[in-house]
């Protein structure tokens, strides 16, 4: 989920179904600079899904951690985005929201005054710098994001406990204002915890070097893991170099995990699209990113044009098309499919969709290339099911983003010291707590 400089991110508050994280189990040492690495158990929790098929963008599944903060502890639910910088919590007491972080009951709780320098230059890589709130005195910070909504409160201090370790000192945005209504949607999470590559983020603060998770495609088990961890079971893992760069550009998300996708396979054929329209431009316009924080995968319009054109020629025997021009799923996604409301469609007959990257593969493949829509079916008769690929110029974005879905059963590590991406395909992520001896 990304602010609106990178033009990219929507409000995780709207989501609709949650992946839940609960408070950590095991240790394992490990020679990191944090010396352990620090795994927890992911698990799902189903809630309704919107029926309308013209909503403005939003998701349905987002990651979120368990954790403490403050002192004595509040537990809070923050969710899991490796698109933001900035972690951030909510602190504003507001009715039936259950679950906000109250500041004035946490005795290490301390603000960010507008003289601390932290206010003057370490905010500079924000999306918006901080500010001084004349009226408070204290350093004021403020996040929008592509569809319009923003939020705003001050930077602070406090002590953020992860299973059993203590992070006193740690940098957050305690927003007081904006993004919040009265919902059950909304009351679920806490705030967000940023995982890009920025200085501000959440792993870099607490000074892991390397990370990785593992989400499961079904209501079970599956980890977040801060540290290094290798492990025999999960099979070769793929690499791919993170794209980085220096200079600044108004669409380039520096801190982003950028990787270069080189090509698109439709089963044994690659798109006829020449390798331009993968890279970047002299504006930044058309990075790769890597987002835990969005829920589909998006791709420029001439790729996402031409991968639509491709899948609808490979799968006309076994699929049937929404025969209305109009239906577009979330605003962004064009590609649907009618299948008989007693039968699911042929996974089995789709072809593989694989991203290329530099160096690796991600293969998409079977339930993951369709997501069905519930109730845009007509009563009786047929369901409907979308493409889990959607238009970036649909969404208002200028850049490919890989989002989390595509990354079910796929074991996802990001190396910080060694600036690189790994995937290691087809794993059981509902087995993964167990592989790690970790109890339910």
């Amino acid at each position: 989920m990304m602010a609106s400089s990178s033009s990219l991110s929507n409000l995780f508050l709207q989501f609709s179904i949650l992946l839940l994280i609960v408070p950590l189990i095991t240790f394992c040492k490990t020679s990191s600079s944090s010396n352990q690495t620090l795994i927890f158990s992911l698990k799902t929790q189903k809630l309704p899904q919107s029926p309308s098929d013209k909503l403005s963008f939003r998701h349905n599944v987002t990651l979120t951690v368990t954790l403490a903060v403050g002192s004595p502890p509040q537990n809070i639910s923050m969710v899991l985005d490796t698109g933001s910088e900035l972690s951030w919590l909510h602190c504003k007491k507001t009715p039936n929201l259950g679950s906000v972080f109250n500041p004035v009951s946490s005795s290490t709780y301390s603000p960010v005054p507008c003289s601390s320098p932290i206010c003057k230059t370490r905010t500079r890589d924000l999306p918006i710098p901080a500010m001084c709130d004349p009226k408070t005195h204290l350093c004021h910070v403020a996040i929008s994001y592509a569809d319009a909504t923003s939020i705003e409160g001050n930077l602070a201090h406090d002590t953020f406990v992860i299973g059993s370790v203590t992070r006193p000192g740690t940098l957050f945005g305690c927003m007081d204002s904006g993004l919040s209504s009265d919902s059950e949607e909304d009351a679920k999470s806490t705030g967000l915890m940023g995982m890009n590559r920025g200085s501000l983020s959440f792993v870099n603060q607490l000074g892991f070097s390397k990370f990785s998770y593992c989400i499961s495609g079904s209501d079970s088990s599956g980890i977040l893991l801060l540290g290094d961890g290798s492990y025999s079971w999960l099979g070769p893992i793929q690499y791919t170099p993170l794209v980085l760069q220096t200079t600044p550009l108004p669409y380039f998300d520096r801190v982003a995990y950028t990787v270069q996708l080189e090509g698109i396979r439709v089963g044994s054929k690659i798109l006829s699209l020449p390798k331009s329209v993968f890279v970047p431009d002299h504006t930044g316009a058309g990075q790769t990113m890597v987002d835990s924080g969005t829920q589909f995968t998006f791709l420029m319009g001439p790729v996402y044009t031409a991968l639509k054109t491709e899948f609808i020629t490979q799968t006309k025997s076994v699929l049937k098309l929404v025969d209305d021009p109009n239906f577009v799923f979330q605003g962004t996604m064009d590609l649907c499919f009618r299948v008989g409301s007693l039968t699911r469609p042929n996974f089995s007959g789709l072809p593989v969709v694989s991203l290329m990257f530099r160096g690796a593969e991600m293969s998409v493949s079977g339930q993951k290339l369709l997501y069905r829509v519930n109730g845009a079916g007509t009563a009786g008769k047929d369901e409907v099911y979308c493409f889990t690929f959607g238009n970036s110029d649909l969404l208002g974005i200028e850049a490919f983003v890989i989002g989390h879905h595509h990354q079910q059963n796929v074991w996802m590590e990001f190396d910080l010291a060694k600036s690189r991406v790994g995937f290691a395909g087809n794993v059981r992520c509902d087995l993964a707590s167990q592989r790690l001896g970790l109890r339910e």
